[in-house]
């Protein structure tokens, strides 16, 4: 992610776009019958957890079981509501009598465990499900959910607006560190990655584009449904979609299809070239960090000036107009290519470890203005190092508080980290680490600490004092 300040809002994430077309034979979408709710009555054991366990923020995720895939059917109507029907194959990890789902806002009309209905609850932001059958730990199991209604923007003072969004022709989905939540049932935490398989019906000659691979699109009365499929694992933050008044460029790559969307509204050709450099981009961050992790490539850029951020939203980052507008000279495309090794290929455990996702994309792009003729890396970091008064000494970019977890300290600090350790292990072995992290955690999830242990194997140094002046000690450290 890569934040902006636009309108007097500072925000961050996710997507909006289109998507061109083929035809299959992919049905639209019926959504089935489901059963009556019935109150669930009180357990003492065997209750899966309403958190993940995340320090920083507590109530995202749900302990108990990990999904294994989501299959959701939407149907979007004119007037912004959905009805959706969700299919989750998990597998419980504990004994459960009854687990818990993120879902925000939306009703619910009925639940079914397996081959039976289960009873539900709401609490909040939870749904809370209780099989007839209890699962037992280990255990495969499929959970189907039938809801509908609006889907509601979060408010925050330190993130904006985020959610779900209409403006200028487009409805879109956007948030981070939490958005999934607003438009389906969902374990709402980057350490749960799934694989997705994602089906909107809209009204006939809208375009709609999401996350990975269009697998089909078909016609009938009236409405288009179009498929796309996720292969790869991904965080929940990272799904998305887009439907409305799009534009979309078609290309291949590496025998990978681009998909390059751009809402209609926007007008000038420095928009569309920013974001046509995607392939590009892509074919030299491969020299360093290993092949591209994904099936797809794109971009999303949306006509959205409340938008402060642009997202690493998984094979097709999206983009407000006014960040790329002038052929983006300050390196937000690279930025946001970058993370799709650092953030969503490799993924954090803990939202306190963001720092490898936007410390590693802040040094990527810097090592992209540098190869496009733009200031140097070594001049990025002098010229914040320069300041000693900065408010990122002050933050440990490792350790930064949930309040501070998009500071500038994560950003401009974090790429100062891993510059200090290009100074002090050689670009051989700094480009080394790199490839190896990204190789090694592909479609996972890391921490600092398992990050430090793959530097010192690879390096043969001891680390453990560059890490701790630069991670997580709150004054500047010397100059490397």
């Amino acid at each position: 992610m890569r934040r902006g300040i636009l309108s007097g809002t500072v925000a961050f994430l996710l997507a909006s776009a289109l998507a061109g077309c083929q035809a299959t034979g992919t049905d639209p979408i019926t959504l089935p019958s489901m059963p009556t709710p019935v109150a669930p009555e009180s357990v003492t054991q065997g209750i899966g957890s309403a958190g993940i366990g995340d320090p920083y923020f507590p109530t995202y995720g749900n302990g108990g079981f990990d999904v294994q895939t989501y299959d959701l059917a939407i149907k979007l109507t004119a007037d912004g509501s959905i009805e959706g029907v969700a299919t989750l194959t998990a597998k419980a990890t504990a004994a459960l009598q009854q687990f818990n789902l993120d879902l925000r806002g939306l009703k619910v009309a009925g639940v079914q465990v397996g081959a039976d209905p289960a009873t539900f609850s709401r609490d909040g932001d939870e749904l809370v499900i209780r099989p007839k059958v209890a699962l037992t730990s280990g255990s495969a199991f499929t959970t189907i959910i039938r809801y509908a209604g609006k889907p509601s923007e979060i408010s925050s003072l330190t993130l904006g607006q985020t959610g779900f969004r209409r403006i200028n022709g487009v409805e879109y989905m956007a948030g981070e560190p939490e958005s999934a939540s607003t438009w389906f049932p969902v374990n709402d935490h980057p350490s749960d990655k799934a694989k997705y398989t994602m089906s909107f019906t809209v009204p006939e000659g809208e375009e709609v584009i999401s996350n990975g691979v269009l697998a089909g699109k078909q016609s009938a009365g009236g409405w288009t449904t179009w498929k796309w499929q996720v292969g790869s694992p991904m965080a929940s933050y990272l799904s998305t979609f887009a439907v409305g008044d799009l534009r979309t460029v078609e290309s291949t790559h590496n025998g990978k299809p681009v998909r390059i969307a751009i809402a209609k509204t926007i007008t000038g050709s420095q928009v569309e070239a920013a974001v046509a450099k995607t392939p590009e981009i892509c074919d030299y961050f491969e020299q360093y960090f290993g092949a591209y992790p994904f099936e797809a490539y794109g971009a999303i850029v949306v006509d959205d000036p409340e938008l402060g951020f642009s997202l690493e939203t998984q094979t097709r980052p999206i983009y407000p107009a006014s960040m790329v507008d002038n052929g983006d000279r300050g390196g937000v495309v690279a930025h946001e290519l970058a993370h799709q090794w650092f953030g969503d290929s490799v993924s954090v455990k803990q939202w306190a470890d963001i720092w490898l996702n936007e410390g590693f994309a802040t040094y990527a792009q810097w090592m992209w203005q540098e190869h496009a003729g733009g200031p140097t890396v070594s001049g990025q970091f002098e010229s914040q190092y320069r300041n000693e008064f900065s408010p990122i000494w002050r933050t440990p970019p490792a350790a930064p508080g949930a309040s501070k977890v998009f500071s500038s300290s994560v950003y401009q600090r974090g790429g100062m980290a891993l510059h200090a350790l290009r100074l002090k292990v050689g670009d051989e072995k700094f480009f080394s680490i790199l490839r190896t992290w990204a190789a090694e955690k592909r479609d996972g999830n890391g921490t600092t600490s398992e990050f430090q242990a793959v530097a010192e194997r690879i390096s043969g140094q001891s680390l453990q004092a560059l890490f701790q002046d630069w991670l997580y000690d709150t004054d500047r450290p010397a100059h490397p």
